[in-house]
């Protein structure tokens, strides 16, 4: 999967692709898709949720450039893959998911890995978590018509966000950066995610 997928479409960072060496995807899918668990695609893992393919996981992560010192705020915590891949690459990890039985599967297959630098919270992503700002990365796994303002707020100096920006059919990969002369936005190329429900996202 490593070298197939990630490798030769280009992600270079070895830390990312060492935690994607490590972290068993087979781990967060339905045991009935386990078979399928390393193929190149999105999979169903219920309450209308996907994990996401693991280029897309390898690439957003890539994007977040970080060093292994890094509060990092997840967004979406879902089946728990990317959560953990990020718990091996940052000091901190503090996810938010807004469906309890998520979270609660996600939860126990995290402590199963050892990945005791993660806090899951159960709630509306979209205010963040202000407790714990500021974020030095923001990672967004749902998309969103905009930026939700309170993770704009909690990003810290030299903070960087990544998060999918569009309508239902389409959308681009975003990359805002905080710098000396203000906010910064990259297009990083297409992508598609479900939607990111909540008070500054889509509507329930």
């Amino acid at each position: 999967m490593v070298h197939t997928q990630l490798i030769q479409r280009g992600i270079k960072d070895s830390r990312v692709l060492e935690a994607m060496r490590k972290c068993p995807r087979h781990l967060f899918v339905e045991p009935a898709l386990a078979g399928r668990a390393y193929g190149d695609s999105s999979l169903p893992i219920g309450e209308k949720q996907m994990i996401s393919q693991p280029y897309i996981v390898a690439f957003m992560t890539e994007a977040l450039g970080l060093t292994g010192e890094e509060k990092v705020l997840e967004v979406g915590t879902g089946s728990g893959y990317q959560t953990a891949v990020l718990a091996q690459l940052a000091q901190n990890v503090f996810s938010v998911e807004r469906v309890r039985t998520m979270a609660t599967r996600a939860r126990s297959v995290l402590d199963q890995l050892g990945c005791y630098n993660v806090a899951i919270q159960v709630g509306d992503g979209t205010i963040g978590w202000s407790e714990h700002a500021p974020f030095d990365a923001i990672l967004v796994t749902a998309s969103s018509r905009w930026i939700p303002h309170p993770l704009l707020e909690q990003l810290g100096t030299h903070g960087r966000l990544v998060i999918p920006l569009g309508d239902e059919k389409s959308q681009q990969l975003k990359r805002v950066c905080v710098t000396p002369s203000g906010l910064k936005e990259e297009d990083l190329g297409d992508c598609r995610f479900v939607k990111l429900v909540g008070r500054y996202g889509w509507p329930h």
